[in-house]
């Protein structure tokens, strides 16, 4: 039963550490703090919806751009893995922020800065297709949906979160997921260089 559910089980994890969902409720809540509740709602579907179609996207048309760069997964991997290593390593520097700038004025939260890049950003992305090289499309995918599940679920539910972490909780464990996605890069270098090494 385990060696069934194994492949969903890896697929998942590095995808929930690279879209770090209760690291996001802060930011979410600094984005919607004047909005009322409907069209709070409106933000999370527009959210949820731009990160899942962009994530779902890169997964089905990224091996696609790579090989027509002439770029092996070997090649993606070791790269990946340095982006993953140094976004990781910059969020944990004391007052790294993964809050882009925007305009005050800006009515697209849903889509932009939320939807992407803050829950579908660079790591994400290069994860997902890691995944699908890894565990194949269907853990890949259904990984990718429970992920954005729980995504809409903590956005939903950000008020009571935050109030039940605290805000130093919700950076105190923002701060764990960064180390475990650093190691998740180290990992995937190591990984890399050992298919070029070994083909």
């Amino acid at each position: 039963m385990f060696k069934v559910l194994e492949p969903f089980f890896l697929a998942f994890i590095p995808l929930f550490v690279a879209v770090d969902a209760i690291g996001n409720i802060p930011l979410f809540i600094s984005l919607v703090n004047n909005l009322g509740t409907k069209a709070r709602e409106r933000v999370i579907a527009e959210s949820v919806r731009t990160a899942a179609a962009v994530a779902v996207l890169f997964m089905l048309i990224g091996k696609l751009v790579l090989r027509f760069l002439g770029i092996t997964i070997s090649d993606f991997q070791i790269a990946g893995g340095l982006l993953l290593f140094v976004i990781s390593l910059r969020l944990l520097f004391p007052g790294a922020s993964k809050m882009p700038l925007y305009g005050e004025k800006e009515k697209d939260v849903g889509v932009f800065p939320l939807g992407m890049p803050l829950i579908t950003g660079p790591a994400v992305l290069t994860t997902t297709l890691i995944m699908l090289d890894s565990y194949g499309i269907v853990p890949s995918m259904v990984s990718l949906a429970l992920n954005m599940l729980i995504v809409w679920f903590t956005l939903k539910k950000a008020d009571f979160l935050i109030k039940f972490f605290g805000e130093g909780g919700t950076r105190a464990f923002s701060k764990i997921m960064y180390i475990l996605l650093a190691a998740i890069g180290v990992m995937m270098v190591r990984r890399g260089v050992t298919g070029v090494i070994f083909p």
